[in-house]
């Protein structure tokens, strides 16, 4: 069992110091290095695993969050923003002190004043950068976008789940051709990933028994973008609209619904549309939207609790926790079967 007196001795630090900030004293003030310091030679001495059931109070590290996300409307930014406040507000709410990072290597200059890292976003991120900081700060945890799970653990809405579902309530309400319109997934090293959203339904429309499952995926989560895959659609489509459609944002959804206006096409009447995010816009388009909500303040919660338990537990394998979603009916479509 590790004492106080043997982190003392490994870490430099007097025994009274280590004492009062393993014990979460309130009024000790010491600098992050130094409790980067003593934190860390808790962790390899295993204080941790032999205290836990004595301490009443669970590690509280300082920690860092690398909000790494682009463009400049703030509708487009709007689920990340908010996901952002949200964390910080759980933050708040464990007891932790956090610093925020717009860049990954200021994040890597900075390492040795933190225990670990909560990531929203991967934006210009690279591979080695990637493996620059796991090396610098192994203990980190991604929300929603996991550009590494190799190196980090994430927390993640369940994106493929819903997917599915809104592909099952629309059969369910009779709908036999549906349309999918998306954006391009996470480009990590120049290589384009498909999005999860796009391969979720590529995989269960044929299961579901969709007689035609058009797919319409280009570019950025953007309004802009959603207006041009909107047209996209319309031009395609010529008198043979899907009855429905998958989009996956709510954020393209206000783009397309744009499009589909200026065309004449009324939703839901030629055609239904169930998004996925639920942001604030969605209760205020024409016509609102039915949208799958993300629950952000779960995310948030599940995200510090997971990297808690690996800054104590920093052997143990990567973990990977899905969040379901849930539906919103508003009038885009509504299901009256269910």
């Amino acid at each position: 069992m590790a004492t106080i007196k043997e982190i003392a001795e490994k870490s430099g630090y007097s025994p009274a110091t280590v004492s009062r900030l393993l014990n979460n004293d309130q009024n000790l003030s010491i600098s992050p290095t130094t409790r980067n310091k003593i934190m860390t030679v808790a962790n390899e001495l295993g204080y941790w695993k032999s205290h836990r059931k004595q301490s009443q109070q669970p590690i509280r590290p300082n920690i860092a969050l690398l909000y790494r996300v682009s463009g400049k409307e703030q509708l487009q930014d709007e689920y990340f923003a908010f996901l952002r406040n949200e964390i910080i507000k759980e933050v708040d709410k464990a007891g932790l002190q956090v610093e925020i990072f717009g860049h990954i290597a200021d994040l890597i200059k900075a390492a040795d004043s933190f225990q670990g890292f909560i990531g929203v976003g991967a934006d210009r991120v690279t591979q080695d950068q990637l493996i620059a900081l796991h090396h610098k700060l192994p203990h980190g945890v991604f929300v929603d976008i996991n550009p590494m799970p190799k190196l980090f653990d994430s927390v993640q809405p369940n994106l493929e789940l819903t997917v599915q579902d809104a592909l099952s309530r629309l059969v369910k309400a009779g709908y036999e051709r549906v349309g999918f319109i998306g954006g391009k997934g996470l480009n990590l090293n120049n290589i384009q990933q498909a999005d999860a959203r796009e391969i979720a339904f590529r995989e269960f429309a044929s299961m579901q028994g969709i007689k035609e499952a058009p797919l319409y995926v280009d570019g950025p989560f953007n309004v802009e973008n959603g207006y041009r895959l909107g047209r996209m659609v319309i031009d395609q489509s010529k008198d043979s609209l899907p009855e429905a459609f998958i989009i996956a944002s709510d954020t393209l959804s206000v783009g397309v619904l744009q499009a589909f206006n200026e065309a004449g096409i009324l939703v839901p009447r030629d055609t239904a549309v169930i998004s996925i995010n639920n942001s604030e816009v969605a209760k205020y388009v024409s016509p609102p939207l039915t949208s799958y909500n993300i629950n952000q303040q779960t995310l948030s919660r599940m995200a510090i609790e997971l990297l808690q338990d690996l800054i104590m537990h920093p052997d143990r394998p990567h973990v990977h926790l899905k969040v379901n979603t849930d539906i919103v009916y508003r009038k885009s479509f509504l299901n009256n079967n269910s």
